[in-house]
């Protein structure tokens, strides 16, 4: 089959919606038996693969999906500490519809824009595909090419693309945890992992930290980029911002990685944590709760994340033509022992 000939193609051809050409293609009963059939004919025609679909009543006609997850380029391959859920998730949720998986790494800039794209997406046999963890400012040939399969993004964001989305509520989240922080006596907060060209999410937990701190009328200037979302970045950052600012008595990092080298950078400069420094991440991570103090942050559902990004998929599946749809999770607090109330603490420049 010719690389050009996509469902666009079919649906033209048969003089039918796209939505109408998926649905007949998938043996749904909502479609006339002539239409199916005028359907199938262009599809035979142009040369358009044919599969087996289900039953037409509830059973998914999916056979392959395909993830792609998020890897920073340049940086080693290794298990990545909150897309591994994800990805858990996806697996989970394939098994239960027995769906089979494809998964493949899309390498991405600091600001998570894809790099390279992986061969899998030009793959006519995945049926449906994740994109978790990139940020695709701009209408791509490649996705566009792709209209024939349902593609869901996952903790990723396509302004200009028509995709379905599951997100995080980072906003509301990075909020509750300034929230705690003003709860416990800090008014000097500052707030490491962000730069400028940090992806939307991250945005969007700055934002959160400085509409709460406007809300309770605190200075917000307490920001120190850091290039990118490690420890190693969490580490510099931490030890910029006290120096800089020894008045600072709590900082938000805007993930975990960043909080753990904040930790591990108050440690180095003699900083006792929560006595002297309360530190609170987001993400919960395993790692939160084993290092020392255990790390207070703010929990995503990432495993969910993965599950519902599947669900869609087969949602979109059954019916093309549904409206765009964005599904936003929730987070929770989880309280440990990074944070504590604010102490009276005589402080020099470290």
């Amino acid at each position: 089959m010719p690389d050009s000939i996509t469902l666009r193609d079919v649906a033209e051809f048969a003089g039918v919606s796209i939505g109408t050409a998926s649905q007949a293609l998938n043996n749904r009963p909502s479609v006339a038996q002539e239409t199916r059939a005028r359907v199938l004919d262009a599809a035979r025609v142009l040369g358009y693969p044919l599969k087996e679909v289900g039953n037409g009543f509830g059973e998914s006609s999916l056979s392959v999906i395909g993830l792609l997850t998020k890897h920073d380029y340049g940086f080693p391959f290794e298990v990545n500490a909150f897309y591994s859920y994800i990805q858990a998730g996806v697996e989970n949720e394939c098994r239960r519809h027995n769906i089979n998986l494809m998964f493949a790494n899309i390498d991405v800039d600091p600001s998570n824009h894809p790099v390279l794209w992986p061969s899998m997406i030009n793959e006519q046999h995945i049926d449906g595909l994740i994109i978790a963890g990139t940020f695709i400012e701009h209408t791509t040939r490649i996705l566009g090419q792709r209209n024939d399969i349902p593609i869901v993004l996952v903790d990723s964001y396509a302004p200009n693309l028509p995709f379905d989305s599951i997100v995080v509520e980072n906003i509301a989240g990075a909020s509750k945890a300034v929230e705690y922080l003003i709860q416990q006596g800090h008014t000097h907060i500052g707030l490491i992992g962000w730069t400028q060209h940090s992806p939307p999410s991250i945005m969007e937990r700055k934002i959160g930290y400085q509409r709460t701190l406007e809300a309770h009328q605190l200075s917000t200037h307490y920001i120190e980029e850091s290039a990118s979302l490690n420890r190693e970045e969490g580490y510099n950052a931490t030890v910029r911002l006290m120096r800089r600012a020894p008045e600072v008595t709590a900082i938000f990092a805007c993930n975990d990685l960043t909080a753990i080298g904040a930790l591990h950078a108050a440690r180095d400069m003699g900083l006792a944590v929560p006595e002297e420094l309360s530190i609170i991440g987001f993400d919960n991570i395993d790692m939160t709760k084993e290092i020392t103090p255990a790390l207070t942050t703010i929990h995503v559902p990432k495993t969910w994340l993965g599950i519902l990004g599947v669900r869609q998929v087969i949602a979109r599946a059954a019916d093309p033509e549904q409206p765009q749809i964005t599904i936003t999770l929730t987070t929770d607090l989880v309280i440990r022992k990074s944070v504590g109330p604010l102490q009276k603490v005589l402080r020099t420049n470290p």
